[in-house]
């Protein structure tokens, strides 16, 4: 199959233009200092934090298995046979002032040795300096373009920048960057920084971390070329609707899931830290109904944190 038509025009794909202030990077611009602070930090506050670390219980792995911890938030640990891979790693219990709601299912120090990090993007809830910082020596981080600098003095051995469907292969696993519909800023004028999801193909295994991004017809593409067979999905922080400038709900993330034409689809990024309107329990129930009813109950796994699911 050929590869599909690059594109590295961001905005082309995203329909968005980007930020100038603060302002244009809240999803809303009805998303005014009052409505933040009493949805996202007075809620927020209001909610004891719940869940615990788990006591680390990595399975032994036979070649072709693969294992799955939902860490929380998109934080992801995946495991091989001879592969230890961490996908956006967030251990924080505040980001400034926004309160993580449930704990981290692992500690940093229990984590395995980390062989690849790979970051979807910028932002500080999914590219978070000190738990990078803190992980026990990780050897090649992998991130789109323009976010290299930024991971300088993290204690990457090596640090990988990749456009959108290319790939990076060491050994006998590769990974993809693929595109989705977001942005990348950090700060308000680093307009240069990418953002995307990732394919991590492994002893003949693989897996789809989405990273952020709202529905576009471009998950077809990815589906056709890719079909993964694991979908880790965001499916919190889309109401109210202008939300969905940049991120999915669980209707859309189903359909992502059909267009990828994968087998099992595992949700994230709900429950974790609110970043939007909607109830903080309402993301995985949506989706329960949803599942339920589209007859996929039995193809969605909603993973506890800080438990490995093997595949």
């Amino acid at each position: 199959m050929n590869a599909p038509r690059r594109q590295h025009k961001p905005d082309a794909v995203s329909g968005r233009k980007l930020p100038k202030s603060f302002k244009d990077l809240t999803p809303t611009n009805a998303f005014n200092p009052r409505t933040f602070f009493h949805e996202m930090v007075w809620k927020a506050l209001l909610i004891r934090r719940t869940g615990q670390h788990k006591q680390p219980s990595f399975p032994r792995l036979s070649h072709g298995q693969v294992a799955v911890t939902w860490i929380g938030h998109a934080s992801f640990l995946v495991q091989f046979s001879d592969l230890n891979v961490l996908i956006d790693p967030n251990f924080a219990n505040w980001l400034f002032f926004l309160k993580r709601i449930k704990r981290a299912g692992l500690r940093i120090e229990d984590l395995p040795r980390i062989d690849l990090v790979l970051l979807t993007h910028a932002h500080y809830d999914h590219f978070h300096k000190p738990s990078i910082r803190k992980l026990p020596a990780p050897k090649i981080g992998v991130m789109p373009w323009g976010m290299g600098r930024l991971a300088r003095g993290l204690g990457f051995e090596r640090i990988i920048e990749l456009q959108w469907w290319e790939s990076f292969v060491r050994g006998d696993w590769k990974v993809s960057l693929t595109p989705c519909k977001h942005w990348g800023a950090r700060r308000l004028h680093d307009h240069d920084r990418g953002f995307g999801g990732f394919v991590l193909e492994h002893q003949g295994r693989r897996i789809f971390h989405a990273g952020d991004s709202a529905y576009f017809e471009g998950f077809k593409e990815i589906g056709e070329y890719y079909q993964p067979e694991i979908a880790l999905l965001p499916i919190g922080a889309y109401y109210p609707d202008s939300f969905r400038n940049v991120h999915m709900g669980p209707d859309e993330a189903i359909q992502v899931f059909r267009d990828l034409k994968a087998e099992i689809m595992v949700p994230m990024h709900f429950g974790t830290f609110k970043l939007s309107f909607e109830e903080i329990d309402e993301p995985p129930r949506w989706l329960s109904e949803l599942a339920a009813s589209g007859g996929l109950s039995d193809r969605i796994r909603v993973l506890e944190e800080g438990v490995p699911a093997v595949f």
